[in-house]
């Protein structure tokens, strides 16, 4: 089981490494502890709403790209993990993940789609 904290650490940590930004420089800029943002983006510590939106001011991101990000991640989660549908025949399992796959075509995140496709 994929858990949240865990991607939202994943991501937050991404988008500072491509800033080329140190966990200290962006931990003074958010007002947080090096150590507590390090456990954050290791995915050890929940992040309150407040220490997010800070952390993200800290990386000039919005909290919305972030928590998207977080959501396609999460999306593509919970994709990889649908066969596990045993007792269901395998014809019916093709169908279903046809028609996940088939709604994810029309929503408004893209980048789910092009995950699934790969």
């Amino acid at each position: 089981m994929v858990l949240l904290r865990q991607l939202l650490g994943d991501v937050l940590r991404r988008l500072r490494v491509r800033q080329g930004r140190t966990l200290r420089e962006v931990s003074t800029l958010a007002r947080v502890s090096l150590g507590y943002l390090s456990e954050v983006e290791r995915g050890q510590k929940e992040a309150s709403s407040e220490l997010l939106a800070s952390i993200c001011g800290a990386l000039g991101v919005p909290l919305s790209q972030v928590l998207r990000e977080v959501s396609d991640q999460f999306a593509l989660a919970e994709l990889q993990a649908a066969p596990v549908m045993a007792d269901v025949p395998e014809h019916e399992r093709l169908s279903i993940g046809e028609g996940v796959a088939s709604g994810i075509s029309g929503s408004v995140f893209p980048e789910v789609k092009d995950m699934v496709a790969a």
